[in-house]
């Protein structure tokens, strides 16, 4: 079901990366589908995200995936549902010392499943799952994020 979008991807990925947590831990969105249905994004290993051995400082990994399945299930369900981030977790596999990246794919089957599960206004825990990949295509971290969802309930009318 199609829905009207406050934005553009592309206005969404070039706004997304000047915002501070993002720009100054040395993350950026290097891609958002047009249908908010994916998103590419890069962490360079710099002087401000590097932790005391030199690689990656595990917060900025954690951070360069932390937004983006709540806010494609969002985009892409619409108004008509409240989406929460609910949980996180994080499994560091090996260290990461130069650029690394996450993808992120919604597909139309994962969103007929969100929608079966939420209907009549139950509410929904959905894991999503996300391999942070160095350039050499080696995992660096597995992250897990829980998002809710749930459709809106109606406004009530005032007595």
């Amino acid at each position: 079901m199609a829905r009207k979008r406050t934005m553009s991807a592309s206005t969404f990925r070039r706004g997304i990366n000047f915002w501070p947590p993002f720009l100054f831990a040395g993350i950026r969105v290097l891609a958002v589908s047009d249908d908010f249905r994916s998103a590419k994004v890069r962490l360079r290993l710099g002087r401000l995200n590097r932790n005391y051995v030199g690689t990656h400082f595990g917060g900025s990994i954690f951070a360069m995936t932390d937004p983006f399945w709540m806010l494609l299930v969002m985009q892409n369900l619409g108004r008509g549902y409240v989406v929460w981030d609910a949980a996180a977790e994080i499994e560091f596999v090996s260290p990461g010392r130069g650029d690394i990246f996450a993808e992120f794919v919604l597909t139309d089957d994962r969103l007929a499943e969100i929608r079966e599960l939420t209907q009549e206004g139950k509410k929904a825990l959905i894991w999503f799952d996300t391999e942070v990949l160095a350039a050499d295509g080696s995992v660096v971290a597995r992250v897990r994020k829980q998002v809710y969802v749930r459709e809106k309930r109606p406004a009530q009318p005032a007595t």
